[in-house]
């Protein structure tokens, strides 16, 4: 049976006669069609009546009008209003601007706005650079889409893109401190969204690109990768390689294996599969057979001869496997499935190999149920909460940009992705590892922290990094008090 989820939650105001067992019967209705009763609350009471404000959890629209007329059927009970608690929590938006710095007097006013402002402006004009400490640039990212593959939806326009944009933006505030607003365009067109993020770059330190489909997002991410000076970063690739590294780190500690003795397949060859292929390569797993639509991706296909497939025929696959998903299964270590919903049967992972590894990754429902994966596979993960080990994005994108961010870096590279995945495996013990646990929550304070101070360092070892290591790089106050302060940054 479907998992009930907050996400499908509601608040629905009953009136109920003053009798005894009447409420009981409300609680019975609502088990009895599957529903999880959460909070019940009093709103109101009279001599006759008594209002009740509960909340269930559903699994989806069609069994919460189920248990809206459940409720309905209970003698002495009368469904009054129903109110989604998902669509509440959107009334609005989901952010708002606020200020740094208090605006109270004039003094405040003369500072923060004309004529104080000008003297910054001017100092920006004379040295640009110092837009990274006299702006918001220095904590600022861009949320870009066009809309066009969102979540499971795919392409439903800029506007509907917003509430999962904005929910990035809340994401990347909660867990790393880092400001972001969505930008969601209204084209789709490879040259207009380029020019467009490279018109607005200016006033940002990042450009986080998200829900852009393929093969245009390849393409986007490239010209602003080359044509920008700050990270460039498409989520949907990049984040989801990161964690699943960080995820097979966890699963090669517990089995005190190395990355480079992995035999590992791939199930999709879009966007993030290509993505993931990259980074493992650059973590030094040698062994990794692609599977499209087409089969098996190998240098004697016909169609390899334009990207990304043309990467994958000269990076992957080494033993020159052919055929289809179940000739790269054949004694492999790692499953990982970027592809579809119940793509994958239980006899297809019987000729894997003993202590076999499943990452499947479709959402909302994954290539293959945990709980028919057969008993060779020891570790698996997917993207949902409901099963241990969720890879999820959010382990990596706050702490990636609040590492870019700290030292102003010009770009985010391979080694900072591959040094991100090691924060986030790191972060569990080796005693604490386990089957269930190989990597960890999103709610681990933990981990934006280790993931930032690992970027960092990779940045600055790397030369991308504009800023040195704190105290070594004085910033002048311009005019004529010509002070030193080390502490303005």
């Amino acid at each position: 049976m479907a998992q009930t989820s907050a996400s499908y939650s509601f608040t629905i105001r009953v009136r109920l006669e003053r009798a005894a067992g009447t409420f009981a019967k409300v609680a019975a209705a609502i088990g009895d069609v599957g529903g999880d009763l959460g909070a019940v609350d009093i709103a109101r009471t009279t001599r006759e009546h008594l209002w009740r404000d509960v909340t269930v959890a559903a699994t989806d629209r069609a069994q919460a009008q189920s248990i809206v007329d459940a409720i309905a059927a209970v003698d002495g009970a009368e469904v009054e209003q129903v109110s989604d608690r998902t669509f509440l929590m959107h009334l609005g938006g989901k952010l708002a601007i606020q200020s740094k710095v208090p605006l109270k007097t004039r003094d405040d006013l003369s500072m923060a706005y004309t004529p104080g402002v000008g003297r910054v402006c001017q100092a920006i004009a004379d040295e640009p650079e110092r837009a990274w400490a006299l702006t918001i640039k220095r904590n600022t990212v861009a949320v870009v889409s066009d809309g066009s593959a969102v979540l499971g939806m795919g392409d439903i326009g800029p506007e509907a893109a917003m509430p999962v944009m904005e929910g990035k933006a809340l994401l990347f505030k909660r867990f790393a401190g880092v400001d972001s607003w969505p930008i969601c365009l209204d084209t789709q067109d490879v040259d207009e969204i380029v020019a467009t993020v490279k018109a607005i770059a200016p006033g940002f330190g990042g450009i986080n690109l998200e829900d852009i489909s393929a093969p245009r997002c390849f393409e986007i991410e490239r010209r602003l990768r080359e044509e920008l000076d700050i990270p460039v970063f498409h989520d949907d690739q990049h984040g989801t390689a990161v964690v699943v590294l960080a995820a097979l780190i966890g699963t090669t500690r517990l089995l005190e294996r190395e990355l480079g003795d992995l035999r590992v397949a791939i199930l999709g060859a879009g966007a993030a599969g290509t993505a993931v292929a990259r980074i493992l390569v650059a973590a030094g797993v040698r062994d990794i057979v692609g599977v499209d639509r087409a089969g098996t991706i190998h240098a004697g296909r016909g169609d390899v001869d334009h990207e990304p497939l043309s990467w994958w025929a000269e990076a992957t696959n080494p033993r020159g496997v052919t055929g289809a998903l179940d000739e790269a299964l054949d004694g492999a270590d790692v499953f990982i499935g970027l592809s579809g919903a119940n793509l994958v049967q239980p006899e297809q992972l019987t000729r894997m190999a003993p202590d076999a590894s499943v990452f499947a990754m479709a959402n909302p429902v994954p290539e293959i149920l945990p709980e028919l994966v057969p008993d060779n596979v020891r570790i698996i993960a997917t993207g949902r909460s409901d099963y241990p080990n969720q890879i999820n994005n959010v382990l990596c994108f706050p702490g990636m940009f609040r590492g870019a961010l700290d030292v102003y870096a010009r770009e985010i590279d391979e080694g900072m992705k591959v040094a991100a995945a090691h924060a986030i495996a790191e972060v569990i013990p080796q005693e604490q590892l386990n089957e269930d646990y190989i990597i960890p929550s999103v709610f681990n304070e933990e981990v934006a922290t280790a993931v930032a101070a690992a970027v960092a360092q990779a940045a600055r070892e790397g030369g991308v990094a504009r800023k040195m290591p704190e105290g070594t790089t004085p910033l002048r106050i311009p005019g004529e008090v010509g002070a030193s302060v080390a502490g303005v940054r």
